[in-house]
């Protein structure tokens, strides 16, 4: 897998490569790039690039002061976008919702569009279920607790959990990825912890929120009908957020539509494509 090196540390990344429009994919806590796997092959002709970002399943530390809050990760995605000379890039988001926060920074000007696939938004930062993950996090070896808990069964299955993030449920060996890095490694686990517990009090939430009100960019939001995560209403209330927002909603489907609906998301992800004119390239020419 590929490798680049930014001021945070080291990023790992997949890219297919090739002529088309760029999509650039984030992920979930603590995922990687296999959160899209169902998807990414049904995106033929376009170009998709996914870094696994330092939100607790990535595979190597990252350097001991990097900035893991929600707008530091989001400006690594954006130094990762410049250091890998990607150009009119769509932003493609599942679960972690902080990228957005990319298009409020100066290295945002690379992001021609963006796609909010059921994810985190205005003051739901961690989601409900998900905050207890942050309080685990910051207690000492909470990390490591959690680690060795999804390990059991009935903690990894619990429908207000993990388990409830897909109705088809994730394969274990996809869940033992993500969580393997952070059980073989302490820099990870101070990492994922540092994430965890990065996001700020409601107020400034909000405050970001109202600021995305300017970013006059086509933006799909695209949401689920039984997320035990992502209130039902903030998919229109997103929509209606952004200035160019529109909102396709995904029946059959947690938070992961990735998982179980990638052949209706990756419809719905081209249709949006081409309508704001990034249509993919024919690799017969």
């Amino acid at each position: 897998m590929p490798r680049i090196e930014l001021s945070c540390g080291p990023i790992d990344y997949q890219d297919t490569g090739g002529a088309g429009p760029v999509l650039v994919f984030g992920h979930g806590v603590p995922m990687n790039e296999t959160q899209w796997r169902k998807v990414v092959p049904l995106l033929d002709g376009y170009r998709c690039v996914l870094p696994t970002l330092p939100l607790g399943g990535h595979r190597q530390p990252m350097h001991p002061d990097a900035d893991l809050s929600q707008r530091g990760a989001a400006r690594i995605l954006g130094e990762f976008v410049e250091r890998l000379g990607l150009d009119q890039v769509t932003l493609v988001l599942n679960d972690w919702g902080g990228g957005q926060f990319l298009l409020l920074e100066p290295e945002g000007r690379r992001i021609a569009r963006m796609a909010l696939v059921a994810c985190e938004a205005f003051d739901n930062f961690p989601p409900g279920p998900a905050k207890a993950l942050a309080q685990v996090s910051r207690v000492p070896g909470g990390v490591r607790l959690l680690t060795r808990l999804m390990r059991v069964p009935a903690f990894r299955h619990h429908p207000k959990g993990y388990g409830g993030m897909s109705l088809r449920g994730v394969p274990d060996e996809i869940v033992d990825d993500w969580f393997g890095p952070a059980t073989r490694s302490r820099g990870v686990r101070r990492d994922f912890a540092k994430f965890a517990t990065g996001a700020p009090d409601r107020g400034t939430l909000l405050a970001w929120s109202e600021q995305l009100r300017r970013v006059d960019l086509p933006v799909l939001v695209v949401w689920a009908d039984r997320d035990p995560l992502m209130p039902r209403e903030h998919g229109p209330r997103l929509a209606e957020l952004y200035p160019q927002g529109r909102l396709v909603e995904i029946a059959d489907s947690a938070t992961l539509i990735p998982e179980d609906q990638p052949e209706r998301l990756a419809e719905v992800l081209t249709e949006f494509l081409v309508r704001t004119g990034a249509k993919p390239v024919d690799p017969a020419g």
